[in-house]
């Protein structure tokens, strides 16, 4: 399992921020004929992105080409279990990407449309956000 984290980062816990709106940037197909588009707006953490990318691949049996277009890099931290109020923030656990509804997160190409509609459908289970199927001439 490869897990996306950040190489290197400018702070170590960050602020949790707003994630409101629709998505201005990356909201198009731009790499290949399908996409899979958010409907919502969430965290998505690197292993759900990981858990999506396997199921797609798997389905297509390792055919075609597949693009990843969110990347983890908000640090989310976690206070460990049965910890008092107070005692300042706790430690980062996991990487998530902040994806906004119009965010195009996966891209596919190299397969028909069928193949393609089925794999971001299972894609699309493994992701907390709603998701909705979209081809590059439709955007």
């Amino acid at each position: 399992m490869v897990v996306l984290l950040p190489k290197k980062t400018k702070y170590r816990k960050t602020m949790k921020g707003k994630n409101d709106g629709k998505a201005t940037r990356g909201n198009t197909v731009a790499f290949g004929d399908f996409g899979l588009m958010s409907v919502d707006n969430k965290d998505v953490t690197s292993r759900q992105i990981e858990s999506a990318r396997q199921a797609m691949t798997r389905y297509v049996k390792r055919g075609g080409k597949i693009w990843i277009r969110i990347f983890p890099h908000t640090p989310i931290t976690r206070k460990p279990q049965d910890v008092k109020m107070g005692g300042g923030k706790g430690d980062p656990q996991f990487f998530a990407a902040k994806v906004k509804a119009g965010t195009v997160m996966f891209e596919m190409s190299g397969v028909g449309e069928e193949v393609a509609k089925e794999a971001m459908r299972l894609a699309g289970h493994k992701l907390p956000v709603r998701t909705k199927f979209i081809k590059a001439e439709e955007v």
